[in-house]
C-alpha cells in the first residue's frame, strides 16, 4: 500500500529506497496540509452559506456645492 501511495504523490526521489520514503513523507505531510486546509475552508463555506444577515448602509448627502462660475461673464464669453 506504501508503494502506491509514494507513486500516487510523485515519482521516486532518490535511488535509495529510505532516502526515497523520507521525500514520500514530507510529500505526505504536505499533501495533508492543504487537504486539511482546503477542509477549513469549504467547513466555512457551509456554516455561512445562505447567512441572513442584513446590512444596512447610511449614507449622508451633503449640500450641494455651488459651481464656481465667472458671474461677470455673459453667454458670449465677454465681461458685461
Amino acid at each position: 500500500m506504501w508503494r502506491l501511495w509514494a507513486k500516487a504523490i510523485g515519482e521516486k526521489a532518490h535511488k535509495r529506497d529510505n532516502i526515497a520514503d523520507k521525500v514520500a513523507i514530507i510529500r505526505t505531510a504536505i499533501f495533508a496540509t492543504y487537504l486539511l486546509t482546503n477542509c477549513f475552508i469549504v467547513a466555512g463555506v457551509i456554516r455561512h452559506w445562505n447567512d441572513e444577515t442584513n446590512v444596512y448602509v447610511e449614507v449622508k448627502m451633503e449640500e450641494p456645492v455651488p459651481p464656481m462660475v465667472n458671474t461677470l461673464l455673459n453667454r458670449t464669453g465677454q465681461f458685461e
